[in-house]
């Protein structure tokens, strides 16, 4: 229970602080928080403690919690990204998120053509043909478990590690699309296809072929959100 209420109090004044309700230079105390969330000193202070991991926040002692100015948050953050995309900054945060995609991704599928093991190359194929099966199926959930286990074995499979531990990053987009109705009912076909050129060049090891095939994802998505938000 007092897990659930600490989760509970941090997407609160997450939320608040991650869509401007709360902007830059505004100030909180510990007790106003307890106040304001109805929580424990406990709950209170450990929120406190991951804002500041998250960089959204700093103390200072004898004023409180001042929330910093955005150029110095931890943009990459998963809970930040999840805040942002159930609020009223979504448009500027898929549109920013669909820009990293497409300066990585591409890069990735490119690396991932020359570096893969035979085991990755496999897995990736055999993502890409469930993809095309659920697809045909509309059953967009399952889908998305497909989508982000494909995209997470792509970054992975480029062996950088830097472009890994942007898979949570590119996860969060993917379940945002899917949650907040940005994907279509069912998803293009040219897509798909595209999904299983990725795989299939790099399981042929062609990195030209992987890295345009890639490119053509990122950019199909980028217009469909533009489509859809604005």
């Amino acid at each position: 229970m007092g897990n659930d209420r600490h989760e509970e109090v941090l997407d609160a004044l997450g939320a608040a602080i991650a869509n401007g309700e709360l902007p830059p230079g505004s100030v909180l105390r510990s007790d106003e928080l307890q106040e304001r969330f109805g929580a424990s000193r406990t709950v209170a202070r450990e929120v406190v403690r991951v804002l500041e991991t998250m960089r959204l926040t700093s103390s200072r002692r004898r004023v409180g919690m001042i929330v910093r100015d955005p150029a110095e948050w931890n943009h990459y953050d998963p809970r930040l990204i999840r805040w942002q995309l159930d609020g009223p900054c979504r448009p500027a945060a898929l549109r920013t998120l669909t820009e990293l995609r497409s300066a990585i991704e591409p890069c990735a599928a490119r690396f991932a053509a020359l570096r893969a093991t035979p085991e990755e190359r496999g897995k990736l194929s055999a993502l890409g043909e469930r993809l095309a099966r659920t697809a045909k199926s509309r059953d967009l959930d399952v889908f998305l478990q497909h989508d982000v286990a494909f995209h997470d074995l792509l970054l992975a499979a480029s062996g950088n590690p830097m472009f890994a531990q942007l898979s949570e990053v590119v996860a969060e987009v993917l379940a945002g699309r899917t949650g907040h109705g940005l994907m279509p009912e069912e998803p293009q076909p040219e897509a798909i296809a595209w999904h299983l050129e990725v795989a299939a060049s790099i399981a042929a090891g062609d990195a030209d072929r992987a890295e345009r095939a890639m490119r053509d994802i990122v950019s199909q998505a980028r217009d469909e959100i533009a489509a859809l938000v604005e």
